[in-house]
Formats: C-alpha cells, sequence, structure tokens
C-alpha cells in the first residue's frame, strides 16, 4: 500500500492519518484506555444488545486503527479473546509503538491480513464482529459488498452480533446499509449519524432482541460506573430519532 502513516498530537490528543487529515484513529495520552472518538463509542453500543455475562467471549475486530476498540474490550472484558484482522503490518507497529496496543498472544491474537479474505477463508466463529476498516481514501473496498456482509453472518454465533461503521459523508451509507439489511433478513438498525459523519450500523442473529428503553438506560448506567464509557446520550439519540417504537428497542 503506498501511504504514509502519521502520527499527531493536539491539546493532549494523539491521532493516527494514513497521509492525509482523515484521522484512522484518536487516543488521549492521559486516558490510553478511554474511548476517545464518538463512533467507537457508539460501536459499543454493541455491548448493551445481549444480557448475558458470557457476552462476548470470542470477538474479531476487522480493522485496527489506534486500536482503541481493541484496547476497551481488552481491559474491560477479560474473559473475552480477540481476533485483530489488519491489512497493513505498519498499522500494527504504530499501534503497538504509540497507541499502546497489548501485547498478549493468549488473548490478543492479531492476523495480518485482508479483512474480507480473512472471513471467507477461516471458519471459526464469534460472538461479536466489529467492522471498522478503511483505505487512506476512506474507502472499505471489499468490506463493504453483500457477500462480505453474508459471510459476517455466517460466521457469528448464534446470538451473535455485527458492527459496522459506515461513513455518510460524500455518497450516503444507505446502500451500505441495505447490504447489511439484506444480509441479516431485515435485523438491522443504523443509529443517527455522528458530528463526524459517522454511521454506525447494527446487526443480530438468533433470539430475537427486545428490551425496554428503561432496562437498556440501567444497563448503560451500569457500563459506565463499570469502564467509565457513557451510553446514555446514544440511547438518547435513538430515542430522538424515534428509533424504538413504545420505548422497545427492537432488533
Amino acid at each position: 500500500m503506498s501511504f504514509s502513516i502519521d502520527i499527531r498530537e493536539e491539546a493532549g490528543v494523539r491521532s493516527l492519518h494514513f497521509g492525509s487529515d482523515w484521522i484512522q484513529g484518536a487516543m488521549r495520552i492521559s486516558r490510553p484506555w478511554h474511548l476517545e472518538l464518538e463512533y467507537t463509542k457508539e460501536m459499543m453500543a454493541s455491548l448493551l444488545m445481549r444480557d448475558d455475562s458470557r457476552f462476548p467471549r470470542k470477538v474479531l475486530l476487522i480493522g485496527l486503527g489506534a486500536a482503541s476498540l481493541t484496547k476497551f474490550l481488552y481491559r474491560n472484558y477479560p474473559l473475552a479473546k480477540l481476533t485483530v484482522v489488519e491489512i497493513e503490518e505498519r498499522v500494527v507497529a504504530a499501534a503497538r509503538q504509540f497507541f499502546k496496543l497489548p501485547d498478549d498472544p493468549l488473548r490478543l491474537k492479531i492476523v495480518i491480513a485482508d479483512g474480507a479474505q480473512f472471513i471467507a477463508e477461516h471458519d471459526k466463529k464469534f460472538d461479536l464482529i466489529l467492522v471498522d476498516g478503511f483505505d487512506s481514501n476512506a474507502r472499505p473496498g471489499e468490506l463493504d459488498t453483500l457477500p462480505f456482509y453474508q459471510m459476517c453472518r455466517a460466521r457469528l454465533n448464534n446470538n451473535g452480533i455485527l458492527a459496522v461503521n459506515l461513513l455518510g459523508r460524500s455518497r450516503g451509507y444507505k446502500a451500505s446499509f441495505e447490504r447489511i439489511r439484506t444480509s441479516f433478513d431485515d435485523r438491522a438498525l443504523a443509529f443517527p449519524s455522528c458530528d463526524s459523519g459517522n454511521v454506525i450500523a447494527l446487526a443480530a442473529t438468533g433470539d430475537k432482541i427486545e428490551i425496554a428503553l428503561d432496562d437498556l438506560k440501567v444497563q448503560a448506567r451500569e457500563m459506565k460506573d463499570r469502564t467509565g464509557l457513557n451510553l446514555l446520550p446514544t440511547l438518547s439519540s435513538l430515542e430522538e430519532a424515534q428509533s424504538c417504537p413504545g420505548e422497545l428497542f427492537k432488533l
């Protein structure tokens, strides 16, 4: 890949760039285990979807970036085994050097590979799949195709969750979301767009998810106490967008 990897720092925040101003990941230097960018916080709403102390035990992350999601899960979900697929070895090196990516082969496996090829060639199943992979021009390539999303569904355990970072800035996200929805038989939901233009989509397999909004807020408060991550604003934005008719979250 012909792009440079740039590390910048401003106002206590270190950011990763692929030869442009586009931020590929960020870390507040004084809080390296916390999620800095809004869309990464929204992706973690996937953790509220299953009221199960064993969820998630097996997680696949496609795209490493500044390792924000990886570090959050590693720190706060000690029973989870994480597999990270990153196509560019230099990104892994930068995450280790500048963003405190843990070195723990027992719990955290780093695979240098194309995410779409990895999904196609491996039959291991996961409870949670997080997709956040873009090139230097902010294009997801094969990671935003119907076959890829169908393979993601095939790689999820029963009661599994998929969370995808979609960019809604240029051509919009609706075609991408439609591909996800088709792959999951309409069991998909897009969050209202973040200020950054990112749109997070969730999709589910297995038992239908029906959670009272008030119960989700209780779970969000418990998560905030446990991890420091506050998802109450995310739930409020869902409520304001009328995504939870009858005060019931369904997926």
